[in-house]
């Protein structure tokens, strides 16, 4: 549904997680071994990466303004549980957080993107559509930062047109 770039960084992970539920169609990428493999999830942690996919939408949606339209975990409960560390470069001695390891959980790797995120102060640009049978997930590079749609061509053009017809009814 997106026709904007990437989120940048790690990012780019937390954005492809959101976007693995299609909301309009009920397609979910989890479903397939091809779409749990993109993320190291095993068939035993698919409820728990679901939990925490609907937790960053939640959060996602707040960034733009919006509740989520049904309760879930606080995304802050599910990654108080994911260890990092503080890695240093030898080279030249900048710092950043870090999971422990490369195959690290799902949970822990996203920490990892939140926290690198919120150093770069780049966290809040996530966001989630505002439209409710969309709910993608985007990076907002608006100068002022208040894009509302994933697709201004899609969702920000049924919403004008809604608007529109709201009117002149």
């Amino acid at each position: 549904m997106n026709d904007r770039s990437a989120a940048p960084g790690a990012l780019a992970l937390v954005e492809s997680l959101v976007n693995t539920l299609d909301i309009e169609t009920g397609a979910d990428t989890l479903d397939t071994r091809e779409g749990r493999g993109r993320f190291g999830i095993a068939e035993d942690d698919l409820a728990e990466a679901r939990e925490l996919r609907e937790s960053l939408r939640a959060a996602l949606l707040a960034h733009a303004g919006h509740r989520p339209h049904r309760e879930v975990t606080p995304l802050g409960e599910l990654l108080s549980r994911a260890p990092l560390y503080i890695a240093v470069d030898e080279q030249d001695g900048s710092a950043g957080f870090a999971a422990p390891a490369a195959g690290s959980p799902l949970p822990t790797r996203v920490a990892a993107a939140v926290a690198q995120a919120l150093v770069a102060g780049t966290w809040t640009r996530l966001k989630a559509c505002e439209a409710e049978t969309c709910h993608w997930a985007y990076y907002d590079r608006s100068p002022a930062g208040r894009g509302r749609w994933c697709s201004m061509q899609v969702c920000g053009a049924r919403a004008k047109m809604r608007r529109y017809r709201a009117k002149e009814g």
